[in-house]
């Protein structure tokens, strides 16, 4: 203690009392900590008084009080910041214009942690202090969404209106999933994989079934974090790093990172925030998701039973279903994300669903699920997407052309159902309904795309079949040759190149081409095939032999390979009207 008439108080004992104020300054605003800041510093010096009665004439409690607000009025700009900017109100109503209260609407910003509030008895809802940029604001249940974008200095974005799904219509989708047709009784190993169609039908279903789990629902475009994220971050982290031991600052910084979807960084202060609040069920949620979605799978794993005993949930019933999977037990998984759907109907639950069937070549029920998901959502292109891939799975060439064609035109730029579609088109044993008009579509949006060119060719090509006229011809010529040149590795555009000048028996240029494909992936097995039938037609034996042991070197090596990846994804055995059914009463094999 100073002894020259001013009283000097101990300096931990005004950052505890700052501290202790922070939370209102936050959660309050200014007006409300600065009272309790004065009330603090009064108190403070009427205790140091009385201890120290000699020197209470000489003390200044304005100079304690101008210590803490030299130390937050650097935080009282960052609270100004966040509190200023756009304000986007709406309202949620039903198809008769009736309002529904208590409705759960998400806001969500690319690199944003997003945010959700619950409507009033008026169906009206607001979100506050937004700053410029795009956002989507979804309506929890039912899926309805609308997109808006803050122009800098704006004060009130447009109103936005949601309408909520018709429940009736809901409740009648939901039927399959009260009462499934089929029971998921165990798994095996890999038999006939389910399949149908020649072997190459089968190897491009198997592909398509991954390509399916990767669908996203749509979302706003991610992107590198911006400078305005990253101011975000480090307030957020100055706010956890100046109280570590509180939840709110813990949570906040966890959810942000999770929401971004850095999962490694948002576990440690989602495990700092479980600590201090065990009984947090939406912080252990988040937890465990960020622990998923870090590979800690086990971990996430133990968080799932005091989860579930909080209260029945889709999203809890999904999470496991993806944690199971990922530990190797697709029974499990599989019967946790039909509770989901039960739980939840939602579009998500239904597409994990679905695609959790059709990864484990369960066909016929995952067409179900899809077709059921389709009815429910008939705007959601990955539920289509997935529809169709698995009436391809099930042999149902023209139907899943169809979706597929469906799918595209929901969202003509997406390059997905396109892809999709490519791979159907060339590999089913016959020409399929609306896709040549989808991918002309989709290569005159997209020119300067190598797939683009390369599966419209091969639409166009397989269209015409052995009719195809030389203007025709020449039109794929130009779209093969134009997608070699935009990807010099595009081994499949070689490779038909070859064989389009070996129907004309120009057997040189067929070898040039064959060449290129073997030069750009040299595991082609088709390529090393048709070339040493090319040097067999010029008389070159020794190379013709060559080729086709290469050929069946690579082939084996391949089906090898295929055998152990099939192996490896346990099939599930599925009973219908309690007998086993390994396919579908429409299965017409």
């Amino acid at each position: 203690m100073s002894t020259t008439g001013t009283v000097r108080f101990p300096f931990n004992a005004v950052i505890l009392s700052a501290a202790k104020d922070l939370h209102l300054f936050f959660r309050d605003s200014w007006s409300h900590a600065v009272p309790s800041l004065v009330a603090g510093a009064s108190s403070s010096v009427n205790a140091t008084r009385r201890s120290n009665s000699n020197r209470a004439k000489d003390v200044n409690p304005f100079r304690w009080l101008a210590t803490c607000l030299a130390l937050i009025l650097p935080l009282s700009a960052l609270h100004s910041q966040q509190s200023s900017g756009t304000t986007i109100q709406g309202r949620v109503s039903n198809r008769d214009g009736a309002p529904v209260a208590n409705a759960i609407v998400k806001l969500e910003h690319a690199g944003a942690a997003a945010a959700d509030t619950h409507t009033q008895p008026d169906g009206t809802f607001a979100f506050s202090g937004l700053l410029p940029g795009d956002y989507t604001i979804t309506l929890a249940s039912g899926g309805a969404h609308a997109s808006v974008t803050i122009h800098a200095g704006q004060v009130n974005a447009p109103p936005v209106s949601l309408i909520a799904p018709d429940t009736s219509s809901r409740a009648e989708a939901m039927q399959f999933a009260d009462d499934p047709k089929f029971t998921i009784a165990a798994v095996t190993d890999w038999t006939a994989a389910g399949g149908h169609g020649s072997d190459a039908v089968l190897r491009t279903s198997e592909a398509l079934n991954r390509k399916t789990l990767a669908l996203k629902p749509v979302q706003p475009s991610s992107a590198e974090p911006t400078e305005e994220w990253k101011k975000k971050e480090n307030m957020l982290r100055a706010a956890q790093q100046a109280d570590p031991g509180s939840f709110a600052p813990n949570h906040a910084l966890g959810h942000f990172y999770l929401r971004a979807e850095k999962f490694d960084l948002a576990v440690p202060p989602l495990q700092a925030a479980c600590k201090i609040d065990p009984g947090d069920s939406r912080n252990e949620y988040e937890l465990a998701l960020a622990l998923n979605g870090s590979g800690r799978h086990a971990e996430a794993r133990e968080h799932v039973p005091k989860l579930a005993a909080s209260g029945e949930s889709g999203d809890v019933h999904r999470l496991a279903g993806e944690i199971d999977e990922k530990l190797g037990d697709p029974l499990s998984a599989v019967h946790e994300f039909e509770r989901a759907v039960r739980a939840d109907p939602s579009e998500q639950n239904y597409f994990e669903w679905g695609s959790e069937l059709l990864l484990h070549r369960a066909v016929w029920q995952a067409r179900d699920v899809f077709a059921a998901g389709v009815k429910a959502y008939p705007k959601s292109q990955r539920m289509l997407t997935a529809l169709g891939a698995a009436l391809f799975a099930g042999a149902l060439y023209d139907e899943a052309a169809q979706r597929l064609c469906e799918a595209s035109d929901l969202n003509p730029a997406d390059p997905e159902p396109y892809t999709f579609m490519g791979k159907v088109e060339i590999s089913a044993p016959n020409p399929l309904p609306c896709v040549e008009q989808r991918l002309a579509r989709y290569v005159g949006q997209n020119p300067q795309d190598s797939l683009a060119n390369y599966f419209y060719a091969m639409a166009l090509w397989k269209q015409k079949g052995q009719a195809a006229d030389s203007p025709t011809l020449a039109r794929v010529e130009d779209l093969l040759n134009m997608a070699v040149r935009i990807d010099p590795k595009c081994s499949d555009a070689y490779l038909q190149l070859g064989v389009l000048q070996a129907t004309r028996r120009e057997y040189q240029k067929a070898i040039a081409f064959y060449s290129k494909a073997i030069e750009a992936n040299p595991q082609f097995s088709e390529a090393h095939y048709r070339l040493g039938i090319a040097y067999d037609r010029v008389g070159e034996k020794e190379k013709a032999a060559e080729q086709l042991r290469l050929h069946g070197e690579i082939e084996k090596q391949q089906a090898a390979a295929i055998e152990k990846q099939r192996r490896e994804v346990k099939q599930f055995q599925v009973v219908v009207d309690g007998k086993s059914a390994d396919a579908h009463p429409d299965d017409r094999r």
